[in-house]
């Protein structure tokens, strides 16, 4: 057992109800448990018959102290010897382990003929679990007494005055996200989620500014919208046009880097001549090109969190990403929660992963369940046909559930393994297209492992190649050898004396 701190009882002869007064039926005296962040405490609670008109008589007096204490009686408190200790009696709680300081606090109040109320599910397994004699109480009625108790512990608990008991409250709760924080403070897949979050917003945000401008340029120049269709290229060919009527043979060859094509220059500079858009003021001019101008960096800054999300996924998640994509496989991890949260997946949650709206449409209905969720933007599911869609997105969540645990739980995850299982999908889909048997998957990953461990092994050495290499700097080019060999033996070796004393063993040997 673990250290156990002082525990302060208050009205010793009531604690296990020693005139055996009945609750309800024959019950002890029910306690409620109540974990504050000074320490555990104990409360013996009134007598009542029935517990659906003593909860409202709870309700009713809640909010006053004096009435509240007739009801919850202080019977033990167990104060934290530091702060270290309540973190971990904290952590230990929210997590449903039952603490060894509150095992031992329990067993102090005796265990024998306890009913004891406490709130949390999790934590009153755990107790019951260690203390099957003791009757754990749950409910609203257990909730409204731990509301009351928490709102009075400073005037029913004597000694903890209410500026302390806010400060250890206020740095358990500091220590507490604190503790969260660092152990989560290695996973990139946080940054996963918010780039790909971030880049469905700037994709919604880009296409409704590039809408916007288009029906604003084009109250000037109409034309140009059929002939640069790309909102991002609109966008900076408004910024350079501006006003239509000064747009001249001078200004073509700048236009055509623009555009990317000669012909298409041409074409604009033809219809500025001859367009029918209406004339516009120098200051709807200035705004249109300053909404332009937005329009740019906010399409350039979506390529610029592209290219980051792909290097992030490359780093966090390679295996899902050679399989499914960076877009996807984001998308997956983003939907799921965390890296962990969609290993633990089975493949068939994976599969419909993102379709949970229609998968309970169809429970409900008795309908068709659906095949695909997420998965569906996957090239695979696109190129196969109608019939083998099922087959195809079953086998590939099944691949993916691989791959992400591989991802998630290896110490240096590479990309070989997720290569492998996208060959093997692409094997799979010929083989539902013409019939050609795919290699068994014993194969390929026997494969996938040799190059793995020939990968690791090239990577470890590494560092040694470029030690031996700053060695070699510092000798001549003829007398490398014979010195490596020379440190070679020098470190097999033991010291002189030990030798001495072997040699002699030797001789002695040989004279006998």
């Amino acid at each position: 057992m673990g250290p156990c701190w002082p525990v302060h009882f208050y009205h010793s002869d009531s604690l296990l109800g020693v005139n055996n007064s009945v609750i309800m039926s024959g019950e002890s005296k029910m306690h409620v448990l109540f974990e504050h962040a000074t320490g555990f405490a104990a409360f013996k609670i009134r007598e009542f018959e029935e517990e659906s008109i003593f909860q409202a008589e709870v309700e009713e007096c809640v909010r006053e102290p004096a009435r509240f204490a007739a009801i919850a009686t202080l019977v033990a408190f167990s104060p934290f010897k530091t702060a270290q200790a309540a973190l971990e009696n904290l952590n230990a709680i929210t997590e449903g382990i039952l603490p060894e300081d509150l095992k031992n606090f329990i067993l102090q109040l005796g265990s024998k003929k306890l009913s004891l109320g406490v709130v949390e599910n999790k934590l009153a397994a755990s107790i019951l679990e260690t203390f099957p004699k003791i009757k754990i109480k749950l409910g609203g009625l257990i909730q409204e007494i731990t509301r009351g108790l928490r709102l009075h512990f400073y005037k029913l608990v004597k000694g903890v005055v209410d500026e302390a008991g806010g400060k250890a409250q206020l740095g358990l709760g500091h220590s507490y996200s604190r503790s969260k924080v660092k152990f989560n403070v290695n996973r990139s897949d946080n940054m996963i989620i918010q780039g790909i979050a971030l880049l469905d917003q700037l994709d919604k945000d880009v296409n409704t500014f590039a809408m916007r401008i288009r029906e604003w340029y084009s109250y000037h120049f109409p034309e140009l919208v059929k002939i640069v269709p790309d909102n991002y290229n609109y966008a900076r060919v408004v910024y350079y046009i501006k006003n239509r009527k000064e747009l001249s043979e001078e200004k073509l060859e700048a236009l055509e880097e623009l555009v990317g094509d000669s012909s298409k220059a041409q074409a604009i500079l033809d219809a500025s001549r001859s367009s029918m858009g209406m004339d516009i003021s120098p200051i709807d001019l200035i705004n249109i090109e300053s909404f332009a101008t937005r329009v740019i960096k906010l399409a350039e800054y979506r390529r610029g969190l592209l290219t980051y999300l792909q290097t992030k996924m490359n780093s966090v998640a390679p295996n899902l990403t050679a399989l499914l994509g960076e877009s996807v496989a984001a998308r997956l991890i983003s939907h799921a929660g965390s890296l962990t949260n969609l290993a633990k997946f089975p493949a068939s949650t994976v599969q419909i992963l993102g379709a949970e709206k229609a998968l309970f449409r169809a429970l409900k209905t008795r309908g068709k369940t659906p095949k695909y969720g997420l998965l569906f933007h996957s090239t695979f599911i696109g190129r196969a046909q109608a019939a083998n869609k099922g087959r195809i997105s079953r086998f590939l969540a099944n691949k993916c559930s691989i791959a992400s645990r591989l991802d998630c739980f290896s110490e240096q995850p590479v990309s070989v393994f997720g290569e492998k299982l996208r060959e093997q999908v692409e094997e799979r889909l010929k083989f539902y297209e013409s019939g050609d048997i795919p290699r068994k998957n014993v194969e390929v990953m026997k494969e996938a492992m040799d190059m793995s461990l020939s990968m690791n092994a090239s990577a470890l050495e590494e560092p040694g190649s470029s030690k031996k290499k700053k060695k070699k700097r510092k000798h001549d080019d003829t007398a490398e050898e014979s010195m490596v060999v020379e440190e070679e033996a020098t470190v097999e070796e033991s010291t002189p004396k030990k030798k001495k004393k072997k040699n002699k063993k030797k001789q002695e040997e040989d004279d006998e």
